[in-house]
């Protein structure tokens, strides 16, 4: 695939992808521990469950990463420095 994005929006969909991911699987074991592997209930709850906590996680990600970012800044050596 080509890429399509300019670089300046790479921050933003790193996030949407990495919170996609974390709480689409997060958000399954959560459910299977729940209420196992019933295949009448589980594919609605866990799709239910992962919107609910995309939409929160993906606004966090966006306030907490500038935070992380200057904590790693001060903590991690960098190469050559």
């Amino acid at each position: 695939m080509k890429p399509f994005l300019p670089g300046r929006y790479e921050h933003y969909v790193f996030g949407l992808l990495l919170t996609c991911f974390m709480t689409f699987f997060v958000s399954g074991i959560s459910t299977i521990m729940a209420i196992g592997l019933d295949a009448g209930k589980f594919a609605g709850l866990w799709f239910r469950a992962w919107m609910t906590t995309w939409v929160i996680a993906y606004p966090i990600f966006l306030f907490v990463a500038p935070v992380v970012r200057r904590i790693l800044h001060r903590i991690v050596v960098t190469q050559g420095g």
